[in-house]
């Protein structure tokens, strides 16, 4: 079993050798244009592209809470939209962090992660704009990814 590894820097610009996965949280709404997104969008316009036309074409595909879809943008990186937020806003029924939809995203990207022979890595994935605690989610992250062996680290920007 693999531990979390803890840095500080920027989930954009992964560490380490090998094919890197990087995974975010993605609101159900198909906004994209708060938080870690614009990290992403600065450095590749194929993340929000995909997910966007993934969000406009939602009739006929599995977008949704816990869906994820991967994204390549090099030879050795992807980027794993993991749909995890019920809209943007905290509001009656709480914050937007759905645990229960990250959890199942973060089952696809250790499949993905699996089939890739790739290292996964997040900033601190549904605490920033969704609302969440790390406490509920990095237990998640033990669940799905380390317990299979992937490498997982977590990026603490500056």
């Amino acid at each position: 079993m693999s531990e979390i590894r803890y840095v500080r820097g920027d989930a954009t610009a992964p560490q380490g050798k090998g094919v890197k996965l990087i995974a975010h949280v993605c609101n159900d709404m198909g906004g994209w244009g708060k938080g870690f997104v614009l990290a992403l969008s600065r450095r590749w316009p194929e993340p929000e592209a995909a997910y966007r036309r993934w969000h406009r074409q939602r009739a006929g595909n599995d977008f949704g809470l816990g869906a994820a879809q991967f994204v390549q943008v090099g030879p050795y990186l992807w980027v794993a939209n993991m749909v995890g937020q019920r809209g943007t806003r905290t509001g009656s029924k709480g914050v937007p962090v759905r645990y229960e939809a990250i959890d199942t995203a973060l089952a696809s990207v250790a499949e993905q992660a699996l089939e890739l022979g790739a290292s996964v890595h997040m900033p601190r994935i549904g605490c920033g704009l969704a609302g969440g605690t790390w406490s509920r989610i990095e237990p998640l992250i033990a669940t799905r990814l380390t317990s299979r062996g992937i490498d997982v680290t977590v990026y603490d920007h500056d």
